[in-house]
């Protein structure tokens, strides 16, 4: 009876111990993330690493493997438009920006992916930073949508997402080097009229981008040194969005498919696990998240920011 009771307290003991620990830990990152809000992080090189784009050929993807090449990076361009996607390995040759190869291929197809994957890896070698960055939208209502339309955006802008990590991931993970790099949506936060598919996709691989992480993390027992970063640019020039609809232009301009680039390199390089593009859209959409959600649609009202339906 005695030794039973006495097993009892030394396990309430052991039991505070570690909640007490779990403060202190809380505390410690807390105060860690707030320091690092007002001192910048260190950008790490990549010089010498093999960075995969996907949709390379145009906007954010040609200017990210643009991006990459100038910092001595070997870069993979990947594209189902070949003619383009070489073009862009050709005006990075030209630049004599350092290593730079092309591939067609099909994200959306899986045996593609991995068949150009093996391909990859005999050419040029193990991909240790992939920048998931193919993308397609539409802007037309849920029940005029067609459902090759549906099936086309979930494919690109969801599904490949699952075909590469398939592909890739388990190379970085036999030498826990890698980075991974989503480019999803501020859409993600806020399903908007007319974007029922897009934004849906957006937000899921946010949830993808948490799901793996969480998954190495623990399966590692904390050991593993990949990293993940999901980004989510506001309005990007580049053309996806074809009728975008905004009040206060002038304050929530858009930005340059370079500039983009730019953000989203910076972002990678300084291990950010989340990052708006811009920077202070995260910390807006979250506060957002707070408030009732007719007070929100008042604002999102007021500010009349989203997109007409396409012809």
């Amino acid at each position: 009876m005695i030794i039973r009771i006495m097993a009892k307290i030394f396990d309430g003991m052991l039991l505070l111990i570690e909640i007490l620990f779990l403060i202190l830990k809380v505390f410690y990152f807390f105060w860690e993330s707030i320091f690092t809000m007002f001192i910048p992080i260190t950008k790490r090189s990549v010089a010498g690493e093999i960075v995969l784009i996907t949709c390379a050929d145009h906007g954010i993807g040609k200017e990210l493997a643009i991006g990459y090449a100038s910092l001595g990076a070997t870069v993979i361009c990947w594209d189902i438009n070949e003619e383009t996607n070489y073009q862009t390995m050709n005006e990075i040759k030209m630049m004599g920006k350092g290593a730079v190869y092309a591939y067609q291929c099909n994200v959306a197809d899986r045996k593609e992916v991995f068949r150009v994957a093996e391909k990859v890896r005999k050419e040029v070698g193990d991909v240790t930073i992939l920048v998931n960055n193919a993308g397609i939208g539409f802007c037309r209502a849920l029940l005029n949508n067609s459902a090759d339309k549906i099936t086309r955006v979930i494919d690109v802008n969801l599904k490949s997402h699952y075909w590469t990590l398939q592909a890739f991931l388990p190379s970085m993970i036999e030498k826990n080097h890698g980075h991974i790099v989503a480019v999803s949506s501020l859409a993600a936060f806020k399903g908007v009229a007319h974007g029922t598919v897009y934004c849906a996709t957006k937000s899921a691989i946010r949830a993808l981008m948490e799901a793996i992480s969480d998954e190495l993390r623990i399966h590692s027992k904390g050991k593993s040194l990949i990293k993940f970063t999901t980004v989510f640019p506001t309005l990007i020039l580049t053309g996806i969005l074809k009728n975008p609809r905004l009040r206060f232009a002038s304050i929530m301009k858009g930005l340059t498919p370079q500039e983009a680039a730019s953000l989203i390199i910076d972002a990678q390089r300084q291990n950010f696990r989340e990052r708006s593009i811009p920077s202070y859209w995260l910390s807006i959409s979250r506060l957002l998240g707070l408030i009732p959600n007719k007070a929100f649609n008042c604002i999102y009202d007021f500010v009349d920011f989203g997109c007409d339906i396409e012809n």
